[in-house]
């Protein structure tokens, strides 16, 4: 799979762990065609008999969020895996209301134009998530 190939890579470019448990984490939001939760990550992991806490998913997770190698979708609560890995970006997200799929972007132009109006308006910009709903091509229009 590309997304984990791409994420060992950045890992060890970084010089951070990709351990087994967070490439776990990753390989299940990567083989999902849909956002997961943490508890729907949570019920596909395999502990082996060990204590399964949700915080041990989250902790991935906000790993994974700061290496760039997944999402956090706002509106949905969910995750979805980062398809653009090897490069720095600000991803734009579609989202379709009927299958919940999702597409990612990285406009630069979008970026650029939050950024710019932001700036304009005496706004310092922190973090920028575009999340658009709508219907995609396979639902239909």
């Amino acid at each position: 799979m590309q997304i984990l190939s791409n994420a060992e890579t950045v890992c060890q470019q970084r010089g951070v762990r990709l351990t087994p448990q967070r490439r776990r984490v990753l390989e299940i939001v990567a083989g999902s065609h849909s956002p997961l939760g943490a508890y729907g990550i949570l019920e596909q992991m395999d502990f082996s008999g060990r204590c399964s806490a949700p915080i041990t998913v989250y902790r991935a997770l906000d790993f994974l969020i700061g290496q760039g190698l997944v999402h956090r979708l706002t509106s949905l609560n969910a995750f979805t895996a980062c398809m653009h890995s090897a490069s720095e970006h600000i991803a734009q997200f579609l989202i379709c209301r009927a299958c919940r799929t999702v597409a990612e972007l990285k406009s630069s132009r979008v970026a650029q134009t939050i950024q710019q109006n932001a700036e304009h308006a005496g706004f310092a910009v922190a973090q920028q998530v575009v999340e658009v709903t709508g219907t995609c091509r396979d639902c239909g229009v």
